[in-house]
This record gives structure tokens, sequence and C-alpha cells, in this order.
């Protein structure tokens, strides 16, 4: 049943992806996020608030009969908005616990669990969930939505009304908000802030966090990586056990090599192009600390924690500059003269970011393809 729903998956993004929302990758997604806050930022008297939305039971309140309305307002085939309906309408399920087996109940609501077109369903259920209001933006990736209001002057009107329209659109939807799970960040380096006044959702008070694991990525309200980068070395070097153990075994220098790329490098590198540059010098150290091991372990050179970040971060500069359609894309703008428009950046927690850099990035590879 899998391998027919990869079918219909890619049937379905050949369809829709034109129409889809533009954030398809999560590293876009957090840099988008960051760059909208950074930006904003260093305009003096501003900060930002964040909320972090979490929904019950995501995919298993989706409306089989609002779905295929929206399927159909997508240029769906009308054939296979019928074939989706039938497929999330009458299942039939049971429960067991052990030797007890539940009577057999019949749902017509919400995707599979672990189905293989339940991400993009979500996705397509909530793509015209959309931001009114320029200073507050809207992400969604699957299931994860956050909204960001960007306040100047203290003027948090446009903010307060973007989250009651995200609360009614979810009540038109069948989507349940998990007041508990959803949580608010604020980003404020204005010397003497005034205290801001909670958020409220449905008389619940939305409780402000200082840190929130974002799509794989921990933020703090400081932003900065720390916490983060404590996360990834703590991991990176679990899996050196693993690998201190496939040498006790003699494998072959290769052999430990492709282990390492797959299994420790794949967690250093993980959304690297979004931390990275902005992280201390101690933090950077203390990451190459663990490649250093590994290189001792396996007793060959391996590629430094540096040289990871300019070639991912090269690569997905490259990937937004060629691809007209994520949102990213309008910030590397191409002078007749050959160079990027560079991209303003009063602070250096601004510069240091995804964006600025890869605008230098993108004009060394330009000036590096015109040489003979």
């Amino acid at each position: 049943m899998k391998s027919f729903e990869r079918l219909v998956l890619n049937h379905l993004k050949d369809v829709t992806d034109p129409l889809l929302n533009p954030f398809q990758s999560v590293v876009v997604v957090v840099n988008m996020g960051l760059h909208y806050i950074l930006h904003r930022l260093d305009t003096p008297g501003t900060y930002a608030r964040i909320l972090f939305v979490d929904f019950s039971s995501a995919f298993n309140t989706i409306a089989a009969d609002i779905l295929q309305q929206k399927l159909i307002q997508l240029a769906v085939p009308a054939s296979t908005c019928q074939w989706i309906t039938s497929f999330l309408t009458n299942r039939r399920q049971r429960v067991r616990l052990g030797t007890i087996i539940s009577d057999t109940r019949t749902t017509n609501t919400g995707a599979h669990q672990g189905c293989v077109l339940s991400p993009l369903l979500f996705s397509l259920y909530t793509n015209n969930l959309s931001s009114g209001d320029s200073p507050v933006k809207l992400l969604k990736y699957a299931d994860d939505t956050t909204l960001i209001g960007l306040i100047g002057n203290g003027d948090e009107f446009a903010y307060r009304q973007e989250v009651e329209r995200l609360v009614y659109w979810c009540s038109q939807n069948h989507l349940e908000l998990n007041l508990l799970k959803t949580v608010e960040m604020t980003v404020d380096f204005r010397r003497d802030p005034s205290p801001l006044s909670p958020l409220t959702i449905r008389s619940n008070t939305i409780l402000s966090t200082d840190t929130f694991k974002f799509l794989g990525t921990t933020i703090s309200l400081d932003l900065k990586w720390t916490g983060h980068i404590d996360s990834v070395r703590k991991k990176a070097q679990q899996r050196l056990y693993f690998l201190r153990q496939l040498k006790k075994f003699n494998l072959l220098w290769e052999l430990l090599k492709t282990f390492y790329t797959a299994i420790i490098q794949s967690v250093l590198c993980t959304s690297i192009a979004v931390w990275f540059g902005l992280a201390s010098k101690q933090d950077k150290h203390r990451l190459q600390r663990t490649i250093r091991t590994a290189e001792k372990i396996i007793g060959i050179n391996l590629p430094s924690i540096q040289d990871l970040y300019l070639s991912r971060t090269r690569k997905h500069a490259s990937n937004i500059s060629t691809d007209p359609s994520p949102p990213g894309c309008s910030l590397f703008e191409l002078f007749p003269s050959g160079r990027y428009r560079a991209l303003y950046a009063k602070t250096s927690r601004h510069r240091d970011s995804f964006f600025p850099l890869s605008e230098s990035l993108l004009w060394s590879l330009l000036k590096v393809s015109h040489l003979p």
C-alpha cells in the first residue's frame, strides 16, 4: 500500500507544487524566520513575538469532505480527489491490549498513522492558511506552524489580530489548538524594554518560553546557539562510541569513514547553515574537537566543521538563487554588473546569518565560474 501511496504522492506534487506554500525545506523555513527577525531588529525600538503553534493530533483531525473541496480548488483531478476521499473514509480499526481486542469501529476523520501521504495532505489542507498583514509572518512546514509578529513602536495590533484569525481559521477547518503546548517567545534587544501584556487565546494565557526546538533547531530568546550546539555535540559524541567499537574489529578505514559520514557527520551538519555562522568561536572549537577525535579513531583527515558549513551554505544559497519559488530567492537580486545585491545588515548577528553570507558566497562562485 505504501508503494502505491508514493505513486499518488508524486502525482499530487506534480499537480500542486506550483500552488503550495513555498516553505518546503526545513533549512529554508528556519532561515527565513531568522531573517525576518534579524532584519526587523536592525531597526531601533523593535522586537519580535514568536508563537509556536501546536495542533492536537493534527493528522487525525483532517476532515475528508473539507480536504476534497480544497483539492478541487487546487485543480487536482476529480478522480484523484475521489480516491483520496475513499482512502481516508470508512476505515475500520480496533485496539489490542495484550490478549484483549476491542470492538471494530469505523472512522471517517484523519489520515493513517505513518501514512506516506499524511504530511502532504496536511500541507494541502492548510495551504489557504496565510497571514494578511506584512508585519506578521506565517511559517508552515507540514504540521509545524509558527507566527512571527515584527513589532515596532510597541504596536501589537496586527500580531494579535493575526492570532485571532488563526484561531478562527482553525475552528472553521476542524483543527484544534493544543493550548498547553502552544508557547510564545519574545526576542527583544531594547535597552529598557517595558513589560509586555501576555497573549491569551480563548481565555487561556499562552506560556512564555526561553528556548524552543523549532524543526530540530533549538532557538533561544537571546539568539545564541550554545544550547543547540551542546545537544548536537552530545549526540555526536555518543555515536563516537560505535565508531570506536567498529575500529576494534579492524574494519578498513574506508568503511569507518562511510560510517562516520552517515552517522556522525550527518548529526553535525543538520541545519548547519542556520546556526554555525552565528556560533561563538568556543562553540565552533568544541565541534571541531569532536571531528579531531573521529580523525584519530579512523586514522585519516576529515573535512573540518568550517568546510562542512561553507559547502552546505553554498549549496543552499545556489539552490535558492536558481529556483524562483522559495521566498528567499528575491533577496538574491543580480544586477546588470554581475554582482548580487548586498543585503543591508546593521548588526553583527544579522551580518553573520545565512542570507548576508550567502550573497558573498554566490558572488565568489560567479567569479570562479568566469575564470578561464
